[in-house]
């Protein structure tokens, strides 16, 4: 059963001979309204103020509306002598909903019981009193609509206070692009032809991931390292000089592109790329997946191991050759470069939309601060943020707040999954609950961030018990 109690201050009436109803200070009575599954249940006094003169009377009507839906909860009618009399031979108390009542002198409020079918327009419905005055021979005096207050039925919802947890500066921006790169290189040869299969687009790709960097002017390259890779066909020796050659040639195109100085790129090879093989036989259903990954698995010299593989399993060794084997010879490239630190908020803004790779968590969390909490922006800088940082605590507990702010519990859910076991996490994990309605596990994350001192931890429990009752 949930009970609302409404007590407020509010004007009372007056009920004179007057052809209007005055309006005097006063203050309510405690109305207590409870409801059951299908009934509701009203218990109080209505304030009233005095009926002057014999010829006098007020009926008094309490009323529950909600927009075009009302409910009248009976009509009490406080008469004088004369029309209570009168009242009587006419036989008013004897119609339905009407109780008829003799004013009596220092006569302040009448009781109000009401038991009705309980609708879900009553939840939020406000209370009136009408009071309507007439005269002598039933003639209209007035009338007055005095508020008495609105119901809170519906259930009571938690309403969280979001913990947002500001990341720590990074001393030097370091960052790195990485790509892979299928060279062709015609049978047994170490020397790129640009314009041979299709080389042009592997080799633009190259370009445009070193031409992000270079023309960036806020950035500078620090490092840049190749490794070739051929596959394990053929002798270990010859494909030692293929990787180790392909990959110079590599780097020598480069170098000549962009002039770096000659020891500035870093190189090195992989001769035979099993561990390419071994990646692609676990992801596939071939029938012979699970010995070939155990021949893979084994210690026996590379060129053992291959003659092994076309022997053993010839069908699953011609589909390897033709439609795998290919893509074990790559050139895989990284670049590190240093970005310098933005303190400018405007900036900043630009940056988050043009080139977010360039800026720090601490930097998307100055610039957040400065848009309205909650809007689209605000929501749009955090969830950049664990785009570009999505192994980060912090940017996973930032972005859970904001999915939980705008009622999105699965993207909240997600977020948490990888925010840490921080007090704040802790703390987000008890709004996380309370929002999907799992009051138990709520109260169990909310009691472990105010044992670790999370400052709202404890206002967050008071008002679940509220919600819970």
């Amino acid at each position: 059963m949930k009970t609302t109690l409404i007590s407020l201050l509010m004007g009372a009436v007056a009920l004179s001979g007057s052809a209007s109803v005055q309006k005097a200070d006063m203050k309510l009575k405690n109305v207590g309204v409870e409801r059951t599954e299908n009934t509701l249940y009203i218990n109080g006094e209505v304030p009233l103020g005095r009926v002057d003169g014999s010829n006098r009377e007020v009926w008094v009507t309490p009323v529950l509306r909600n927009g075009n839906d009302s409910i009248e909860l009976g009509t009490t009618v406080i008469a004088g002598r004369n029309r209570y009399y009168q009242a009587l031979r006419h036989g008013v108390e004897k119609r339905e909903g009407v109780a008829l009542v003799r004013s009596r002198e220092g006569m302040k409020s009448l009781p109000l019981t009401a038991q009705l079918p309980y609708e879900k327009w009553m939840a939020t419905a406000e209370m009136h009193v009408r009071y309507d005055v007439k005269g002598c021979c039933s003639d209209d005096l007035g009338r007055k609509i005095v508020p008495l207050g609105r119901l809170a039925l519906e259930p009571k919802k938690f309403v969280p206070t979001f913990n947002w947890v500001a990341p720590t500066a990074e001393a030097v921006k370091i960052r790195e692009l990485k790509g892979q790169a299928f060279i062709d290189f015609p049978v047994n040869k170490t020397v790129i032809y640009p314009d041979y299969r299709g080389n042009q687009g592997e080799l633009a790709k190259i370009r445009a991931t070193i031409d992000t960097v270079i023309n960036d002017k806020d950035v500078e390259i620090t490092a840049l390292s190749i490794k070739g890779f051929a596959s394990p066909e053929g002798p270990w020796n010859n494909n030692v000089r293929l990787a180790k050659g392909r990959t110079a040639a590599l780097k020598t195109y480069v170098e000549k592109l962009y002039h770096f100085a000659p020891d500035f790129i870093k190189t090195s090879y992989d001769p035979e790329d099993w561990g390419g093989l071994r990646a692609y036989m676990v992801r596939s259903n071939m029938a012979d997946k699970d010995a070939i990954i155990s021949l893979i698995d084994t210690d026996m010299e590379p060129d053992a191991k291959n003659s092994k593989l076309q022997r053993d399993f010839p069908e699953a060794y011609r589909f390897l050759l033709a439609n795998v084997y290919p893509a074990l010879r790559h050139s895989d490239y990284r670049i590190e470069y240093r970005v310098r630190a933005f303190s400018d908020v405007n900036e900043i803004l630009e940056l988050a939309r043009t080139r977010p790779q360039n800026l720090s968590l601490q930097e998307f969390f100055l610039a957040a601060r400065s848009l309205e909490p909650g809007s689209e922006a605000y929501n749009e800088m955090f969830e950049t943020a664990v785009r570009m940082f999505p192994d980060s605590e912090v940017a996973n507990l930032n972005a859970a707040n904001v999915a939980m702010g705008r009622g999105d519990l699965i993207g909240a859910k997600r977020y948490l999954d990888k925010a840490g076991e921080g007090p704040e996490a802790m703390y987000a994990r008890g709004v996380y609950n309370a929002l999907d309605g799992d009051y138990e596990a709520a109260e169990r994350y909310f009691g472990r961030a105010a044992r670790m001192k999370v400052a709202d931890a404890p206002a967050a429990l008071e008002q679940l018990k509220e919600v819970a009752e």
